[in-house]
């Protein structure tokens, strides 16, 4: 054989580049590479930025100024397997930088990272594509295309991945995606809850926790709730719970298990199996303060269903909120106090804390923490309203003090309840007197000041709550309540506007604060409310008529009627009619204005201008007439002792004697020195008009006859009986103005008129008939018509067993038939028949 001869290599191509291998320690040239064209260079300058990317934030932050990341996101669609597996594996680690997930938000490349997620890639690029969007759907705007490119779905197939990386990183993305509510609704449109449950049997801690928190949020839908206690979710958590070495997820699985407890058949199905009193027991004997914090979070939520409440009710739910009330934590103080707030729906459970449980919140009301101090007084609030023993409870465990201090508190919450308490305590008389020894009237100006609408309406509620004793009206007069009050009476809140009118009508029973609240335009502004159809409530009117019944000549004036309960008093004067909107001038101004040719004001005033002014009562609706005349008899004796004469006629040195008196009226009526305090003018005519019928009629024992005597005796001084026919020959308008020219003025005393018709005859009957405590009203007509009505029993009906008929009403006939009574069968009719 012949030797064998070595055949030699054949040369490479001539056009075909030698291989060149290259060691780069520069960062900035593996991103160049990464724009080359070949696969295999791609391939390892995606792994070494992968490496250097994973050693720290300054390398992430590196690479995006060095511009890796817009090539980077090319690579993601690359035809080459590892090519995009590297890729995905960088942006994986990249996501986590801030400026990197924006600026992957404005390459817009999360469809690409989605596409990731198909079940035929690898579990690598699985793993890095879900950690990807778990980093980037940290944020809002991510959430939105995430949802927008539909990678909900695909994330929930990976919930079942072998691999638990990807299991973590699936889960984290879904718990962040369902902070929005459009997550929520289509996870249960793609029935991850099984899947999510199966999580909570992982062996991984971190994805446990994350499948519980997912639950968490998940289960605020009441259709989640249902799909987990029908996927035996429930049973999962009463598992974790009773487990110890799973403590770590005890609070997360309590956050779960409260959003079940909101509903009915979640609760009995925990009741049935015993769970209920583990949890109960779980929260009373934890040292944990989550545990015991997210347990009573837990009885709140449950409890605001009055089903749940009951059954809570039966389990003693009340001894463990008690016991937490103790604990050391105030996140649990506070848990507890909204706890207790919602069972107070619960009669049972309010009667329970009567004795166990308001002490306590008491001494929460002392804590150092504003937020304790707000659940506390919140759950007193609750505690309290429609309650009086437990409001009688609170102040006998001297709740008031800290209450009164928690209303300067900052907090509007804690101020709204504190009034709240105190509104619901001052309810009882007995109480009242506590409250203001501890100063709370003026406590009340602060809230009442505040610009929050629940703490305005709560205060001006404790100030109508409080202001029904004269004393604390008085400090509110004194210390400048009353002016925030009449504010918020202009309020657009209804419930505000509403209070400060029940709490302006308390105070009204008050002449002194009525008239307090006059001056502050308190009636102005309530009769503006009152002409408003969506504005005016029943307090509100209710408040108007009040203050109107402190200012007699103003609402004769307003509204024409006077009751038989509105007394006239001394200084009453009827000004005549104005319209709704319409300043009545003071009385002081309109004696001091020069006479004109105006209708006469005419003035009731017995009471001489050197006599002090009698002290204001509490009700001068309950301050009869006679009552008055009597205390000042003795004076009205010596007054009339040398001007009357059986009660009847004057004497000649009589008249020269009045004759002398009112030549000195023009002098008390404004005439006099300034310094000295002004007094309505006297009117002697009256005061002896007022000293006779005390002493002649009063006596009568029948009001009928009260009555007929009285017109008659009114007739008398104003001219007589008179005639339909002649009445036009009455010349009272001579007489009038010859008055107004002698006085100065145009205000006239009403005993000064010895000739008047019927607004002059009606304005004496009902001024003396106050006198000597007969009931009647005074109602104005048209064209100087006036009239008394008086309610009279049947006779005939007297003595009879049994419900009796309404009494009669009757017209006092003052001017053709004196002493008559017309019965008002038909009003308008009778009405024309005497006037």
């Amino acid at each position: 054989m012949g030797k064998k001869v070595k055949k030699e290599a054949e040369p490479p191509p001539q056009d075909v580049f030698d291989p060149l291998t290259i060691e780069s320690k520069k960062a900035a040239t593996v991103v160049l590479m990464l724009n080359s064209p070949e696969e295999e260079i791609l391939a390892k300058a995606c792994e070494a930025i992968y490496r250097f990317a994973l050693k720290g934030e300054e390398n992430k932050a590196t690479l995006l100024e060095l511009g890796a990341v817009e090539p980077l996101t090319k690579l993601l669609t690359h035809e080459d397997k590892i090519v995009r597996r590297n890729a995905t594996m960088i942006f994986g680690i990249l996501a986590s930088n801030n400026d990197v997930k924006k600026l992957l938000r404005e390459l817009d490349v999360m469809n690409s990272v989605i596409a990731q997620l198909a079940p035929e890639e690898e579990v690598v690029i699985h793993e890095f594509a879900s950690l990807c969007l778990a980093n980037m759907s940290a944020e809002y705007t991510s959430k939105v295309q995430i949802l927008e490119h539909g990678g909900l779905e695909p994330l929930v197939r990976l919930l079942a991945s072998p691999d638990p990386d990807v299991k973590k990183n699936s889960v984290e993305c879904i718990y962040n995606l369902t902070q929005d509510f459009q997550c929520r609704a289509a996870l249960q449109e793609l029935n991850a809850i099984p899947p999510i449950l199966d999580l909570l049997k992982s062996e991984y801690p971190v994805i446990q926790l994350l499948a519980l928190k997912t639950l968490g949020i998940i289960t605020n839908d009441k259709e989640a709730r249902t799909t987990l206690r029908d996927n035996q979710g429930v049973d999962h958590l009463i598992k974790i719970l009773e487990t110890k070495e799973l403590n770590d997820l005890h609070i997360e699985a309590l956050s779960v298990i409260a959003n079940c407890l909101e509903d009915m058949d979640a609760l009995v199905l925990i009741q049935q199996t015993g769970g209920l009193k583990k949890l109960l027991s779980f929260a009373e004997n934890s040292t944990i303060p989550d545990i015991q914090k997210n347990a009573a979070k837990a009885i709140t939520k449950a409890a605001y269903d009055p089903e749940n409440r009951k059954l809570f009710h039966e389990q003693e739910v009340e001894k463990c909120l008690v016991a937490l009330l103790g604990a050391e934590n105030d996140g649990t103080k506070i848990a507890a106090s909204q706890a207790i707030s919602a069972m107070c729906e619960n009669t049972g459970s309010k009667e329970f804390f009567n004795n166990q449980g308001i002490p306590q919140l008491i001494v929460l009301l002392k804590s150092d923490s504003e937020e304790v101090r707000e659940a506390a007084s919140l759950a007193l609030a609750n505690l309290t309203t429609c309650h009086p023993a437990n409001a009688k409870a609170v102040a006998e465990a001297d709740g008031v003090e800290p209450l009164v201090n928690i209303l300067s508190s900052r907090r509007d919450g804690a101020v709204a309840n504190a009034a709240t308490v105190l509104a619901n305590v001052a309810m009882q008389e007995p109480l009242r007197a506590g409250l203001q020894s501890h100063g709370v009237t003026s406590a009340l100006l602060g809230p009442l000041r505040s610009a929050n609408t629940v703490v305005q309406s709560k205060a001006a509620l404790t100030v109508a709550a409080t202001a029904c004793d004269v004393e604390a009206r008085t400090e509110l007069r004194n210390s400048g309540g009353l002016e925030p009050l009449v504010e918020l009476l202009r309020s657009k809140n209804d419930e505000v506007r509403r209070h400060a009118s029940w709490a302006v009508m308390v105070c009204a029973n008050d002449e002194l604060t009525a008239v307090e609240l006059c001056k502050l335009g308190a009636l102005d502004i309530l009769e503006e409310v009152n002409l408003s159809v969506s504005r005016k409530n029943k307090f509100s009117e209710a408040a108007y008529n009040k203050l109107l019944n402190n200012n007699l000549s103003l609402k004769y004036s307003l509204t024409g009627y006077l009751s038989s309960s509105n007394i006239i008093s001394d200084g009453f004067y009827d000004y005549g009619r104005i319209n709704p909107g319409t300043k009545l001038l003071p009385l002081k101004d309109l004696c001091l204005q020069e006479p004109s040719d105006q209708r006469a004001v005419l003035l009731v005033n017995s009471k001489p201008s050197d006599v002090s002014p009698p002290p204001s009562t509490e009700d001068k609706s309950s301050d009869v007439g006679y009552g008055r005349s009597i205390s000042s008899s003795s004076s009205f004796r010596r007054a009339s002792k040398e001007k009357t004469k059986k009660g009847r006629g004057k004497k000649e040195e009589e008249r020269v004697k009045e004759e002398e008196e009112v030549s000195t009226l023009p002098k008390l009526m404004g005439e006099g020195s300034p310094e000295k305090e002004w007094y309505p003018p006297f009117d002697p005519d009256f005061r002896v008009y007022v000293y006779e019928v005390t002493k002649s009629i009063f006596p009568i024992t029948n009001i009928k006859e009260q009555i007929e005597v009285l017109a008659r005796y009114v007739a008398e001084k104003m001219g007589g009986k008179m005639s339909k026919e002649k009445l036009h020959h009455f010349s009272w308008e001579l007489h009038i103005s010859e008055l107004k020219f002698q006085l100065k003025s145009n205000v006239v005393p009403i005993g000064q008129i010895k000739k008047g018709i019927f607004y002059h005859r009606a304005l004496l009957f009902k001024a003396l008939a106050d006198k000597i405590g007969i009931g009647c009203s005074l109602v104005r007509g048209e064209y100087g018509r006036a009239w008394n009505e008086v309610q009279l029993m049947n006779e005939s009906r007297k003595g009879l067993i049994g419900a009796l008929p309404p009494p009669e009403v009757s017209i006092v006939d003052l001017m053709f038939h004196p002493g008559g009574l017309m019965k008002l069968r038909s009003r308008e009719a009778d009405l024309y028949r005497y006037l």
